[in-house]
């Protein structure tokens, strides 16, 4: 069954990354696979580490079982709007209904800087 609800972890846990800015938004398209969109700030000094990290974990964790998702940057024209501070977003998209927000979820839980709200695990010693 498809519903709302069902992001409530994913949504829940992507709130936590002080770099997300509220305001997450979701949905199912017609073939029951889903969606969910955000934006970062990418003004802050771990933006890009971020960025880094969900990029790896849902578009790259394996050559040969990648999951079932994209990671990617999604804009409106930017001649009709304006830069990517405002504009810019990002979204997560299941490409497997069976996929789950929920399991996507546990994913990022078990490979993510934890605990996730805690900015300095997410830094580099570089």
């Amino acid at each position: 069954m498809n519903n709302e609800s069902n992001f409530t972890p994913l949504l829940e846990f992507l709130e936590k990354i002080p770099i997300i800015t509220p305001g997450i938004g979701s949905g199912y398209f017609e073939d029951g696979t889903w969606w969910a969109k955000f934006h970062i700030d990418i003004e802050h000094p771990l933006a890009w580490r971020v960025v880094q990290e969900l990029g790896h974990i849902l578009n790259y964790i394996s050559m040969t079982e990648p999951l079932p998702t994209v990671f990617k940057p999604v804009s409106p024209p930017v001649y009709l709007n304006g830069g990517p501070s405002e504009f810019l977003s990002w979204v997560i998209e299941s490409t497997a209904v069976e996929f789950t927000p929920a399991l996507c979820t546990e994913w990022l839980i078990g490979r993510l800087p934890s605990p996730i709200d805690d900015m300095t695990k997410w830094e580099l010693d570089e």
